[in-house]
């Protein structure tokens, strides 16, 4: 294929991978899980012990939900006992790598992923990828918050606007992991103020916490997260919001769409099982996490964090999954992003 014929195939697959960019997962959830959900069945018991791999330092959004689905897992029955396994690093691709290594027929380990670990895998082109896992549902979806120091001289849409044309390169941006869904949308962001992202300065960090200390320490000029990491510190007037990454507001903070910056994505998490694990164990596996996001446990934490319920499983998992990791792979290709 030439270069010209190569640049013209990515820009037509750039035409639907950037529709679903801007539509975001959720809109996608929305559109596969509008109809009511039935009453879940029972939950099996899967066994006494479960083992929950979160590929992820302690605290981030991926942890939160790992710890809040092994607790509705056990509030359903489905265990006695849940232990967590945190193994952070490179967007999740690490714990990926080493799940498939050690639990990849274990029919009693789970393994949380999500819009993240898509987007790094297609960033690094690991060896171990999302085709040594399967999946079983996806469990949430949420928006990303932009903030700023209290004191930062950025107050609007328009001050990050008019920051990112002028000088790229003295906005630094923080946020998880390279090539995950804040490294995106921090592209995006670049792109619709009309600067190149070839210039982007993007400063990965492990969680949450981390992103807070960058801003507050004056490290990075603009951070990007979820509503619960950054909500603790926005109370303590430590941040302020800039917009969220919404179509329309959200956390009580305007959408950049509403402020006149076509910037939209959504975030998604869910859980998934080794490459061996046989059918009908999967199947058991859906079966209890079903009942387990239908639990008051797990209702009330998607309150508390304020994240939708996304449910999607089968086939269109898999369409979802391919389409957002074709998704990912454009987006890398068009906002120059490194690793």
């Amino acid at each position: 294929m030439t270069e010209i014929n190569r640049r013209k195939a990515l820009a037509q697959a750039a035409i639907s991978a950037t529709a679903m960019m801007v539509m975001g997962p959720s809109a996608w959830a929305q559109a596969n899980s509008a109809a009511a959900r039935p009453a879940a069945p029972k939950a099996p018991k899967l066994a006494a012990t479960l083992r929950i791999v979160i590929p992820a330092n302690p605290g981030g959004g991926w942890d939160q939900t790992g710890r809040a689905l092994g607790a509705a897992l056990t509030a359903v029955s489905a265990a006695d006992q849940v232990v967590y396994e945190n193994i952070g690093g490179k967007g999740g691709t690490i714990g990926l790598a080493k799940y498939a290594e050690k639990y990849g027929n274990d029919a009693n380990t789970l393994l949380m992923g999500g819009m993240v670990m898509v987007g790094a895998v297609a960033l690094q082109k690991p060896a171990v990828d999302m085709t040594h896992i399967q999946p079983i549902a996806r469990l949430t979806s949420d928006y990303l918050v932009a903030a700023v120091a209290a004191n930062s001289p950025i107050k609007t849409t328009k001050n990050l606007t008019d920051a990112m044309r002028s000088d790229l390169k003295a906005v630094p941006v923080a946020g998880g992991s390279a090539g995950g869904v804040d490294h995106i949308f921090a592209g995006v962001l670049a792109r619709a103020a009309k600067a190149n992202p070839e210039n982007l300065v993007y400063k990965p960090f492990p969680g949450g916490a981390e992103v807070v200390e960058a801003l507050v320490s004056g490290n990075a000029a603009m951070g990007l997260s979820g509503y619960s990491e950054f909500s603790d510190a926005i109370a303590a007037g430590k941040l302020r919001t800039v917009g969220v990454s919404s179509r329309h507001s959200a956390f009580g903070v305007p959408s950049f769409r509403e402020q006149g910056l076509d910037a939209v994505m959504a975030n998604w998490r869910g859980v998934f099982t080794g490459k061996g694990v046989p059918a009908g164990r999967t199947a058991e596996m859906l079966t209890a996490v079903e009942a387990a996001t239908n639990n008051e446990a797990w209702l009330r934490t998607l309150k508390q964090n304020k994240w939708d319920p996304s449910w999607l499983t089968g086939k269109d998992l898999t369409e979802f999954l391919e389409l957002d990791l074709t998704t990912a792979r454009v987006m890398v290709y068009l906002l120059k992003l490194k690793a």
